[in-house]
């Protein structure tokens, strides 16, 4: 298949090329365009969107994976309107040139932050209603709602079973890999400086993502006739932030210093934290150690699977091992 990826410098993208590129022909599409192996050729943002370049002059392709936006940054929350710039309006531009492509298929990558921002009851499925918080998880919503606008018919109903053009609205919970530098890596500098971690009272269970497991969903999206629709994706395991400090103290060689401070009492100081504004306030305390448990029944079906090929724990030990590299 020949396929453009958008985004294709990023993580996901760079672990892409190296899973597609031995039985597809692979493009990019990027904010830069410098050669990468497996990569025919990269167009850079700037030089498609000139008058002299029209995306119409690209190369036909098969399936277009569309990657690039804003990620969510916790540390940095800017402008709202930058997520929506980028997040929706690159996705409504790209997705209105695949729907004049000769593309069969198009997969976006959204989040499950569009999804929701906490999980209420026992397990985040597709047919949650939508309750994003902040500019990421709303940009994200709003470009999912452009895709799905744009495959109503004129009675207003969703065309999902068009045999032309399939479309896959792609909810990952948190991405991980070798080569990714998100929240787990932080974790992982607090535990490797031996800070204790003084939460183990509160045993909450997340789920994550395997970039292994994400590039194996893609490649059965791209070759199988799945139904086009909205999938989330997540390894089938969950873990705790304990689990999670106990295979990083593993990786290193060290003894984990798990402290379990009496929950009463820590939820206290969060919330005496909120009112003189201190690092650890209740939000905060909320996010370290509440469940996120997001269901992938639906694409482990669509796909004729069981299982995930990775099993959490050894995608975030393989995670972990690379942060030392």
């Amino acid at each position: 298949m020949n396929i453009l990826i958008t985004g294709i410098h990023g993580f996901v993208g760079s672990n892409l090329v190296v899973a597609l590129k031995e039985h597809h022909i692979l493009y990019g599409l990027d904010i830069v365009a410098p050669e990468k192996e497996g990569v025919v050729k990269t167009f850079a943002w700037e030089d498609i969107e000139s008058t002299s370049f029209p995306m119409q002059r690209l190369p036909q392709f098969d399936a277009i994976i569309h990657l690039a936006g804003k990620a969510h940054d916790t540390k940095n929350q800017s402008v709202a309107q930058v997520y929506f710039d980028i997040n929706t309006g690159l996705t409504q531009k790209i997705f209105d040139f695949f729907l004049e492509s000769t593309a069969r298929k198009f997969i976006f990558f959204s989040s499950v932050k569009a999804a929701a921002d906490s999980v209420v009851g026992n397990v985040l499925r597709e047919d949650v209603i939508p309750t994003p918080i902040g500019p990421y998880g709303e940009s994200k919503i709003a470009a999912e709602n452009y895709i799905l606008d744009k495959l109503k018919n004129k009675n207003g109903k969703l065309k999902l079973h068009d045999d032309k053009k399939q479309v896959y609205i792609l909810r990952p919970c948190m991405i991980h890999g070798p080569g990714n530098k998100g929240n787990l890596n932080l974790l992982y500098n607090v535990v490797k400086k031996g800070i204790p971690w003084p939460l183990g009272d509160f045993e909450n269970k997340r789920s994550f993502t395997s970039i292994d497991n994400l590039c194996y969903v893609v490649e059965g999206l791209l070759t199988k006739n799945v139904a086009s629709g909205i999938y989330h994706m997540g390894d089938d395991e969950t873990l705790s932030t304990n689990e999670l400090i106990a295979l990083m103290c593993e990786a290193m060689g060290k003894t984990p210093h798990i402290w379990k401070m009496n929950r009463k009492m820590m939820e206290s100081c969060a919330g005496l934290g909120t009112l003189l504004h201190l690092p650890l306030n209740t939000e905060r305390l909320r996010k370290l150690t509440e469940n996120y448990v997001v269901s992938n029944e639906k694409i482990k079906a669509a796909l004729g699977i069981e299982q995930m090929p990775v099993r959490a724990a050894d995608g975030i030990m393989k995670t972990i091992k690379s942060f030392s590299n």
